[in-house]
């Protein structure tokens, strides 16, 4: 009984492992490896066209809310996440599977390749698509060596041992390269997906906004913390960041006649002594798109702009507050913006803690830099600060600064407004300087408004070897498309009137175009050097020894494709 179950056991066992090396064949084969490369390209098109969470988690909830069970049904599919979901993963890790066990045979075959000789010189060296024949009265010895020292790459010589008894027959391969070159730009791609993948776990990237002027204080990188917005991989801790200090003096942005941003500079100073107080003494750049500021393998990028309104509360005591927000780009031709302020009355004017909750004061509205009014209604016809004003709603009441729920700095709680909590107590539109006043006296003033950059940095320790990575890609790629493989036989033989006489063959083993003008200078190159003259092709050569003939075949197809007769 044992003998059935083991030969049934064997038999699973055998068609389990037949079934895993077809698979990992599969898997390793150069097709394979290109399909999974297309799929990677379009598995990547989400990321692109949809907003990510990793970079803005507040327009995926947005384009969730708007589109209903869509939204939900690509967040169900991870195309908020593509680049880290689990079907762009997998994609990932196939293609790097493929592409090693893809490589790593071809390159055992490469060098078998290179240890092994050329081989032999075919019988019927005029059946090759590149074919040429002359005489010479020069010994066989003396005709071989004219040949060999012609002949480049490896050469193989058989002295009458090879498939023409009697005859020294010389076989050279050349274009070992291209296979080179295939391969380099493989390893280079591979390079290109590791140095992805490890960045992931060692970038680190912040988003900053400062107000473009002088009196802005200096931006240090020394903590997450310092950034509005932070993300780093999973190795970085966020206490080995790159020392700096930045300071944004000004700020400049050049329009076109309608409204269409030309360019946005900012001067700035930078150290990396953190310890350093003096900014004068810190070293100048100009930031401009695209032309970021960098620092060992930090860069710092100029990535957008817009209006930070101050407005000024005065209490009834007399006490003020002043602060600068910046407000948020609603339509980015004009640069009209909205935002909010919350101001918090003095400790002293309102002893009860409840009492001073509920005078709170909270400003919402409109700016808008090149003011246009259609009555009353507030725009802007240019994104130039030309003519600023706003259009406000002056609320007081709660605010909710001391709640300790996180809120917009671009809205107001609209829970709080329709529970009565915040009260309307002006709608006013203001020019700088002008001023609104409230029931109980408090006095809220536009002063103006001043500019603000958005900056990035980026530290990604693996950005060089990106760009070794992809310029091996391409040195591989050029080497592979300049270079063909091909192959050149000769024969030296004595024929019954005991004149020399030397066949040539040419074979391109992948690419045949453009290769017969590589066989013709190297035959008129023997061919001169043996002072012989060409005879055209299709004459025979005469019956008695005269180096001033030769024969030249050449295939009537040219360059068409023509098995390798190495018979």
């Amino acid at each position: 009984m044992p003998e059935p179950r083991t030969a049934a056991a064997r038999s699973s066992l055998g068609a389990v492992t037949a079934f895993l090396r077809s698979s990992w064949r599969t898997l390793t084969a150069m097709r394979t490896a290109l399909i999974l490369l297309f799929l990677l390209a379009v598995a990547a098109i989400p990321g692109a066209l949809l907003p990510q969470r990793s970079l803005n988690e507040g327009n995926v909830n947005d384009y969730i809310a708007e589109n209903g069970w869509l939204g939900e049904t690509y967040d169900k599919l991870q195309l908020f996440d593509v680049f880290s979901s689990w079907w762009f993963t997998a994609i990932y890790v196939l293609l790097f599977v493929s592409l090693v066990g893809c490589l790593t045979p071809r390159c055992f075959e490469l060098v078998r390749q290179l240890r092994t000789p050329p081989p032999l010189t075919p019988r019927n060296l005029s059946r090759l698509p590149h074919h040429a024949a002359y005489r010479t009265a020069a010994p066989p010895e003396q005709a071989a060596d004219q040949v060999r020292r012609e002949l480049k790459g490896r050469v193989r010589r058989n002295d009458g041992d090879g498939r023409v008894p009697g005859t020294i027959e010389l076989s050279s391969e050349r274009g070992y390269a291209r296979e080179v070159g295939n391969i380099v730009f493989h390893f280079g791609l591979l390079a290109l997906l590791i140095m992805f993948a490890a960045g992931k776990f060692v970038y680190a990237e912040g988003m900053r906004v400062i107000i473009a002027n002088e009196e802005s204080p200096a931006f240090c990188n020394t903590t997450p913390s310092a950034y509005d917005a932070f993300r780093a991989g999973l190795l970085v801790d966020g206490t080995d960041l790159e020392q700096f200090c930045i300071k944004i003096e000004d700020f400049r942005a050049d329009y076109l006649p309608n409204g269409q941003a030309e360019m946005f500079t900012s001067n700035v100073r930078y150290t990396e002594e953190v310890t350093t107080t003096d900014p004068d003494t810190w070293e100048s750049f100009q930031m401009r798109v695209n032309h970021p500021l960098r620092i060992g393998s930090t860069r710092v990028y100029l990535q957008g702009h817009g209006f930070a309104p101050t407005f000024t509360v005065t209490f009834p005591n007399g006490e003020t507050r002043t602060d600068t927000q910046h407000w948020q780009p609603t339509e980015l031709q004009t640069f009209l913006s909205s935002g909010i302020m919350r101001f918090d009355p003095p400790a002293g004017l309102y002893p009860d803690l409840a009492e001073r909750r509920e005078q709170q004061i909270a400003v919402q509205g409109l700016f808008a830099p090149t003011a246009s009014f259609d009555g009353t209604i507030l725009s802007s016809r240019f994104p130039r600060m030309d003519d600023p004003a706003v259009a406000i709603d002056v609320y007081q009441g709660d605010a909710g600064l001391d709640t300790g729920r996180p809120q917009s700095v671009f809205s107001l709680d609209s829970d709080l407004i329709e529970s009565g909590a915040l009260e309307r107590q002006a709608r006013v539109n203001l020019m700088p300087g002008e001023s609104t006043t409230l029931p109980d006296g408090t006095e809220v003033r536009f002063d103006g408004a001043e500019e603000f950059i958005n900056i990035q940095v980026s530290e990604d320790p693996t950005q060089i070897w990106v760009g070794v990575s992809a310029a091996v890609m391409m040195a591989g790629l050029v080497l592979s498309l300049m270079v063909r493989r091909r192959r050149i036989w000769a024969r030296v033989s004595v024929d019954d009137d005991n004149v020399t006489r030397v066949e040539l063959g040419g074979l391109a083993k992948t690419d045949r175009s453009g290769w017969g003008s590589e066989f013709d200078e190297l035959r008129d190159r023997l061919v001169a050097t043996a002072a012989v003259t060409p005879v055209p092709p299709g004459s025979t050569l005469p019956d008695r020894a005269d180096s001033e003939h030769t024969a030249t075949s050449r295939g009537t197809t040219g360059d068409d494709p023509r098995k390798d007769d190495t018979r």
